[in-house]
Order: structure tokens, then sequence, then C-alpha cells
């Protein structure tokens, strides 16, 4: 039982249209207790946010009873991709992340999961990228970085420059050593 999963969204689409919102957010609970209301809720919202022009990245939301791997990935990024999902984000997986990618019909981004070493967060990413994922979507991995904004220039680099890990950590390191944070 997640209790977590019993959740409404946070706003209606007038104040997201208010807020000059270009995507929105709502986590889907696959295998959950409220699974059922959790894909209600992404569905109403893809129907309201289409209404607009606004798209809707639905997020695989891992309980602590649910499997992390790629099977699970492959079903929930699939089912929210079919039911309207513009983009879908999830956590990558060590085994298995291509398939996962090569099954959904819209772009996968990666969640940051929790705090790495720069290095490894710059190799998760990259492998991501190498393996069929649009982009990233970190939290922790940047802001609790000793340097966020080379940390974030750094997975830029990764993401949309070609760089590998290793070359983004040499500029992750070079940016902080100029003193950017």
């Amino acid at each position: 039982f997640e209790p977590l999963s019993n959740e409404s969204t946070a706003l209606n689409i007038e104040e997201a249209i208010r807020l000059n919102a270009s995507i929105l957010a709502v986590q889907v609970f696959i295998g959950s207790a409220y699974e059922r209301q959790s894909l209600k809720n992404m569905t109403d919202l893809v129907d309201a946010a289409s209404r607009y022009g606004i798209g809707v990245m639905g997020v695989v939301a891992v309980g602590r009873a649910m499997a992390r791997n790629a099977q699970y990935f492959r079903l929930a990024t699939r089912i929210m991709a079919e039911l309207g999902a513009n983009v879908v984000k999830c956590y990558y997986t060590d085994e298995g992340f291509e398939t996962i990618t090569s099954c959904c019909p819209v772009p996968i981004v990666i969640a940051g999961g929790k705090k790495l070493p720069e290095l490894d967060a710059l190799k998760m990413s990259y492998n991501a990228i190498q393996q069929g994922a649009s982009g990233v979507d970190m939290g922790r991995n940047i802001f609790q970085s000793d340097a966020p904004i080379s940390m974030m220039q750094a997975v830029q680099g990764v993401v949309h420059g070609g760089l590998t890990p290793e070359q983004a950590y040499e500029k992750y390191n070079d940016l902080k050593a100029q003193g950017t944070k």
C-alpha cells in the first residue's frame, strides 16, 4: 500500500494557463492501490491541456513496493504514452534501458534519482542518452552539487553537446575552479 499514490491534481488548467505553463507533470502509480485514480488524473489533465496546446509529462511514480526494473518501466511508460502523455519520465535502469526507450512511442527523460557523485551522475546521463533517452530531469544531482550551475552546464554538455562523461566532468571542474557555482 502506497499512501502517496492517492493523489489529485494540484491545479486546474486555468491556473496552469495563468502561470504560462508549457508542460505539466503528473505522477502515475502503475501497480498501486490507486493506479486507476492516477491514470484518470493523467487522462483528465491530457484532455484539458491539449485544448490549449500544453503538453503533459507522465511521471512513472515508483513506490517502496514497486520494482525498479526494465520490465516495469516498459509497461508503465507505454501505458502513459498510449493514454496521451507527450513525454514520459522514468528512472534509468542499468540493465535493459534501451528496451524501455524502444518500446515507448513518445520521448523519455530520466529522473536524476538519489544524489550521486558528479561523475556518476554524468555517466548515468550519458548512458541514458546513448540508449535512447531524449533528456534528463535532474533535481538533487544538480542542486545538491557543490557547484549547481557548473553541474547543470556539464549535464547540458552530455545531453545536447555530445560530451562524454569524462569531458563533461572536466568541464564541471573547470567551471567550478573559475568560480561558477
